[in-house]
Formats: C-alpha cells, structure tokens, sequence
C-alpha cells in the first residue's frame, strides 16, 4: 500500500471512529451554510446570544447525558421543568424577600438538588421506568412553576451586580460560559477520567451486574445521577436568570428534546457506558448553530423541531455507522472511549 493509500485509510478510519471529528467537520460545514443563508448570523450580538443561549442548553445537557451514561434506559425529560421550577423558586424568593439575588440562587440549587432526588426515587427505588417517571415529573414541575408565578415572571434579579453572570465577558468570553459552563464541563470530565466513581458509571451503564459484583451499589450510583442533573439544571436556571434578569415558568420550555438531542449526537450511546464530554461540547455548538442559523433565516419553530428530531435519530443510527453494535455479544466499551 503506497504511502498516499495509507494516510488516506488513517484519515477515514479516525472521521468514522471519533463522534468529535464528525462534529467538528459538521460544525463548519453548518456555520458556513448558515452564514451564507442570513447576513447577521456573523454579527457580534448574534453570536453573544447564541453562547449565552448554548450555556444554559448545555448544562441540560451535561447532566442529561450523565444519566443516560448509567445505562438501563436512563433519561431525565424533566431537565427543562428541573430548570424552570428551581428559577421561579429563586426569582420569587429574591422578590420576596428582599435577599440578594446571589443568596437566593442557593436556594435554586437546594431546589434542583430535592427534584433530582424525587425522579431518582421515583426511577431507581419505586422502579418507575425513567422516561414515564421522568414524563410525569416533567408535567409536575412545570405545573406547580406556572401555578406558584400565574404564568407571569418575577423580578428582583437586577440587583447586586447578578447581571455580571450573564450579561458581561471576560476576555471576550461571556462570563456564563468561562465561569459557569467550561468549570462544570471540567470538573465532571475529571470525575469521569480520574476517579472510582466515574469509572463505576461506565461500568455499570455496560454491564450492571459485573459492576454489582465487584461491590458497586448500582441503584444509589443511578440515583445520585439523577441528583446531578437536577443540580446541573439548577445552575442552568441561575444562569439563565442572570441573562434574562427574570425568572420564567417557561424558561425550560422544550429545552428536554435539545438535551437528549445532544447528549446522543455528542457520542453518549443511548444505551448508557460509552461516550465522552468532548463530544457533547462539539454538538451543543453544533444544535445552537443549527438553531439560531434556522431562526434568522426565518424558518418557524416547527421546522426547528423537526430538524432536532431528525438529528436526534440520526445520532441512533450514527451509532451503528462508526462501529458500535449493542447486539453484538461482548460488545463493551472503554471508559470515555468516544464512538
């Protein structure tokens, strides 16, 4: 084989082997479309709209796919209610009360913390099956957020210098993504690489019973992700509280079917033990482009939609395109091996 052949085997054998190098050449191929379709897609307040929107989906997703990591059909379609009910929480309790707007984002995280506890009970205790726990759950929380505002938002969040979180840069970079987003993304990438409890989430999301046998408590390792999705998106609605400067009831509208779409395009194998973060920070730019691309050329939110349904199915079958077969016996992945 001539030296040309060779390179060229390498090169199509790394697109099709790493989820990462799809996306990134995706990721070009989209903004480029994208600018070419709409004139102020390149422009400056575009583009901070769309890091500013891309943070707050991006939580959703990291937490969404460390749930579906853990395996046995995992999924958490109440991340966007999660969101929506720990802001209005905060925003009513900064209005309220008079405390600061910083202060009372604690109480959004305690909020998150308590509903993620509730969907890991409900899936990994009662043995509801997460996307029907996770369903209902998702109706509850946004009932109880649109019943505790009456479909109105609250205020109090333009004080104390909490508009700094959302609505400023640092080095040109908004400070949501370099203090909030990149810090999250991080630190759960190095519980993922370097400790005991990263590893067991790989193992139990390919094999739950080895995983039990070597003495890993599967049920409360399940549990406890569900527990950091709701804080993950607790911290998605403090972002977005400081970017909108109100808490909305319907600030995680629909944001579920972006998080799932996400979590599996970035490479995170929806039957749970395969992926890594990389991915997903590549298909969260990537779903963002696609949708402010959409959105200022003028396609409708149906379309929008429907063109994350079809990715969402796309990333199922991409699956099967780079070498991964669940059917396959002994099929087994290596810890943050991307697909």
């Amino acid at each position: 084989m001539t030296t040309s052949a060779t390179l060229t085997s390498k090169l199509q054998k790394v697109s099709w082997s790493d989820r990462r190098v799809v996306l990134a050449l995706l990721l070009v191929i989209v903004g480029a479309v994208m600018s070419l379709m709409s004139p102020y897609f390149l422009r400056i307040d575009n583009l901070l709209s769309m890091t500013q929107f891309g943070a707050v989906v991006g939580l959703l997703a990291l937490g969404q796919a460390m749930v579906i990591l853990g395996g046995a059909g995992g999924i958490d379609l109440s991340v966007g209610s999660t969101m929506s009910l720990s802001g209005v929480l905060m925003g009513l309790v900064a209005q309220n009360t008079g405390v600061s707007p910083w202060i009372a984002a604690l109480v959004a995280l305690a909020a998150g913390l308590v509903l993620g506890v509730v969907n890991g009970f409900l899936v990994t205790v009662i043995r509801i099956p997460a996307l029907i726990a996770t369903l209902g759950t998702l109706f509850l929380y946004s009932s109880v957020a649109l019943v505790l505002t009456g479909g109105g938002q609250t205020g109090g969040m333009d004080r104390d210098g909490f508009r700094f979180l959302g609505n400023s840069t640092v080095l040109g970079i908004p400070t949501q993504v370099l203090l909030v987003v990149v810090p999250c993304y991080l630190i759960v990438g190095a519980i993922f690489a370097w400790t005991r409890y990263g590893r067991r989430i790989y193992q139990v999301g390919n094999n739950e019973l080895a995983a039990a046998l070597v003495g890993t408590n599967v049920t409360l390792l399940r549990f406890s992700l569900y527990c950091w999705s709701g804080v993950l998106a607790a911290i998605a609605a403090i972002v977005s509280n400081s970017w909108l400067l109100t808490a909305r009831p319907s600030a995680g509208l629909n944001l579920e079917l972006q998080a799932v779409t996400i979590a599996v395009l970035g490479g995170i194998h929806i039957f749970g033990g395969r992926g890594n973060l990389g991915g997903v920070a590549l298909a969260v730019l990537l779903v963002v482009v696609l949708n402010s691309g959409l959105q200022l050329a003028g396609f409708s939110q149906t379309v929008q939609a429907g063109v994350l349904g079809a990715l969402l199915v796309i990333s199922a079958l991409l699956s099967g395109v780079t070498g991964f077969r669940p059917w396959r016996k002994g099929a087994r992945a290596r810890p943050g091996h991307a697909e």
